[in-house]
């Protein structure tokens, strides 16, 4: 008996010449290290970094939500391998100097693992 088992697809590889950040559950790529902008954030389990732009993941509905900044509306982004849930983008921000979040997304590191070119 031959057992069929469903494959994982990314949507999306990164260059292997660069230095990236992969899901730490099944190793999907999930942004280019070129895109990090902070290191020094805060997720709901811990540490998290603030990305540009993110590959590989889905984007659930807005909500507002009262964060250590402020209130902003954000969706939670989930790998669109293994569907755990990684951070959150944030779609507006209430306060003028918050602004420059918006569009950028939050993965925390206990979702992260560093891939290809690491010294």
């Amino acid at each position: 008996m031959v057992k069929m088992t469903k494959s994982k697809t990314f949507q999306a590889y990164l260059p292997t010449c660069h230095r990236t950040y992969s899901c730490v559950h099944c190793r999907a790529h999930l942004a280019n290290h070129d895109e990090l902008i902070s290191k020094s954030f805060q997720g709901s389990q811990g540490r998290a970094y603030l990305f540009n732009s993110v590959v590989n993941v889905g984007c659930g509905p807005a909500e507002e939500r009262v964060l250590l900044t402020g209130l902003h509306a954000v969706a939670d982004i989930y790998c669109e391998s293994c569907k755990t849930t990684l951070g959150w983008k944030y779609e507006h921000a209430f306060e003028s100097s918050q602004k420059y979040k918006e569009g950028k997304f939050i993965i925390e590191l206990a979702h992260m693992i560093k891939d290809n070119g690491w010294e």
